[in-house]
């Protein structure tokens, strides 16, 4: 069996002070692979350090994460990807362990769940938005990841080059999570350190602002993955309160035969009809949705697993 190709895929903006020692880490835990360092349109001299550092350099003009990974992910050949940010917050002594659990099990992806070593590291309210993040992902979807928002990561090719992103910041993470789950993917994960940033180096991650954006990402794959639950959630609410506001119609009109209040009558069926509706929304775009998993099934499986027996053929 013929040694894995290995690639270090950095996403860089802004990183002038960091980015030298992340590929100086990552070189030395894994000498045998290319590094790339994709920069984002940097108004630094971010490219010029990854360069002279030894680190293959390429440039995506569209800004936000999600742009670069999508870049990434169509440009690089490898058989497995090592994802990291470029801000040496991310232990690269932790990617051989990482990659060998990926190819020694055939998995399609290893999560990084970050450990942080100094309360520096992450910045305030970052620890609870990615726990209440976290804990709405399983909520919806079930078996999930203790750190969804990490962007140390090791792919295998076939979970690369099938995964369509459409994400176009930060919540790339989310997104890429949601497709792992939703395929069943062989995945796991395994404790890192995470380190404060070094001096010089500021974080592009804005709490709020890119909190929102997740959340919004989590709700939209909701609505795309999970048809009947989220339409069926909507019509039983509906249900719910036409039958609130007509319980008293109801008492009214079993005692008197009479329905005095029309208005509220019609609102309740008009609320009733709305709620049928959107169940059966839910139903329709159920199959839809099927028919698209079924299709990213099989792009998936046109592709070998890691470290499996390569094609006969």
């Amino acid at each position: 069996m013929t040694k894995p190709r290995i690639a270090v895929i950095l996403p860089c903006y802004n990183e002038e002070a960091a980015i030298a020692q992340t590929v100086r880490d990552f070189r030395a835990a894994l000498p045998d692979a290319a590094i790339y360092v994709y920069d984002n349109s940097s108004t630094d001299r971010t490219a010029e350090v990854a360069r002279a550092a030894g680190a293959i350099v390429r440039r995506e003009a569209m800004q936000g994460k999600g742009h670069v990974v999508r870049r990434m992910f169509a440009d690089v050949e490898a058989d497995v990807y090592v994802m990291a940010d470029g801000d040496a917050t991310y232990d690269a002594a932790s990617s051989p362990a990482m990659v060998a659990r990926l190819t020694g099990e055939q998995l399609d992806m290893v999560v990084g769940a970050r450990q942080d070593q100094v309360e520096e590291a992450y910045r305030r309210g970052h620890r609870f938005g990615n726990a209440l993040l976290t804990g709405i992902l399983a909520q919806i979807f079930g078996r999930t990841f203790s750190d969804i928002l990490s962007g140390y990561r090791v792919f295998s090719r076939r979970f690369v080059k099938s995964f369509p992103i459409l994400s176009t910041g930060f919540e790339i993470e989310t997104e890429i999570s949601v497709h792992a789950l939703e395929l069943r993917m062989p995945v796991a994960e395994i404790t890192t350190h995470y380190a404060a940033r070094p001096e010089g180096s500021a974080s592009k991650l804005s709490t709020y602002r890119d909190g929102w954006r997740i959340l919004r990402t989590i709700l939209t794959l909701f609505r795309l993955e999970r048809p009947v639950l989220f339409f069926g959630s909507i019509g039983a609410l509906l249900t719910l309160a036409a039958l609130g506001i007509s319980l008293d119609l109801f008492i009214t009109y079993a005692r008197t035969g009479l329905v005095p209040r029309l208005p509220t009558a019609v609102l309740a069926t008009g609320l009733v009809i709305i709620g049928v509706l959107c169940f059966f929304t839910g139903l329709i775009l159920d199959t839809v949705v099927r028919g698209r998993r079924e299709v990213r099934r099989l792009a998936y499986l046109g592709l070998p697993a890691p470290g499996g027996d390569a094609d006969p053929a």
